[in-house]
């Protein structure tokens, strides 16, 4: 059966948050997120500490346990792997412009785009290093703050569960999915730490960072829609 059309005239069939929820979820995830690239900067103890005790209890954990340790590394390199939500994101802004709703897709893309561009800007801002081990069980690329696998699992679950909502996905199937979505958000955290690529606060940045960039764009978007209106660019079928 043919998913129900989005509703003109912005494409949205549920009912949104209010603005100003958003606008300060975005605030203050953002906030939260830029304090611990200020601890994390200062290299401030208390902090450090922490991330190096999470670190080492679950490095142990993977070096003793190399079944729980390779089924890990097949969860975050396939299932939880970046690419495969951007890879997600990108299928629903293609079934949207095919809908018909282009000003709808291209948020969706440029939100995509931001979020890749924003967590390769504070690494490279930051350049904190990885954990080191002498006995290793993974390796990764680039640096470490704030964790890519946890900022776009967040950023990429918290989109698609509002297009869902927004298709008009209820009941069951909604809570189905947002049941998949937190088991997937907080296993990316948890796989990466496990696997001994990242600290505790590089995964806590990434997950707040993605809900602070989910929060700002849903927020935006009606704005972005207007503008599109009275341009006349179409959002749904027909011209």
């Amino acid at each position: 059966m043919d998913a129900p059309p989005l509703s003109p005239p912005d494409g949205l069939s549920a009912p949104r948050p209010g603005a100003r929820c958003l606008l300060w979820t975005a605030a203050l995830c953002g906030l939260l997120s830029g304090v611990l690239l200020v601890l994390v900067v200062a290299d401030w103890a208390p902090l450090t500490a922490t991330d190096r005790d999470v670190a080492d209890d679950l490095h142990g954990s993977a070096v003793r346990s190399p079944g729980w340790t390779g089924t890990s590394r097949i969860l975050t390199d396939w299932f939880w792997d970046p690419w495969t939500f951007r890879a997600l994101l990108v299928a629903a802004g293609a079934l949207l412009l095919w809908r018909g709703f282009r000003v709808v897709a291209l948020w969706l893309l440029l939100v995509t785009l931001a979020g890749s561009a924003l967590q390769q800007g504070v690494k490279f801002a930051v350049g904190r290093e990885r954990p080191q081990w002498p006995d290793p069980v993974a390796t990764a690329h680039y640096t470490s703050f704030p964790s890519g696998h946890a900022m776009t699992a967040a950023l990429g679950c918290c989109l698609l569960l509002w297009l869902l909502a927004a298709w008009g996905v209820r009941g069951r199937w909604l809570r189905a999915a947002a049941a998949v979505a937190v088991v997937s958000v907080l296993g990316v955290g948890f796989t990466r730490l496990y696997l001994g690529v990242h600290w505790l606060s590089d995964v806590l940045a990434g997950w707040l960072l993605g809900v602070a960039l989910a929060a700002l764009a849903v927020a935006a978007l009606p704005r972005c829609q207007a503008v599109a209106n009275r341009r006349k660019v179409p959002l749904s079928g027909g011209e």
